[in-house]
């Protein structure tokens, strides 16, 4: 599966959105998530298929 942006704002806003719902995940864990690299692109990669969000 390909995952695309139309623009450089638009991957930009994706990033925001990973960044944002990632900060939710660490506060619920508790912890740092040093694999957050992974954590964002499973983010931004489902969240463009329109399949369920990691939490």
């Amino acid at each position: 599966m390909g995952t695309t942006y139309e623009s450089a704002e638009d991957l930009a806003a994706a990033l925001r959105r990973a960044a944002e719902a990632h900060g939710r995940h660490e506060a619920r864990t508790g912890q740092e998530d040093p694999n957050w690299p992974d954590w964002y692109a499973l983010y931004m990669v489902r969240e463009r298929a329109g399949e369920e969000l990691p939490t």
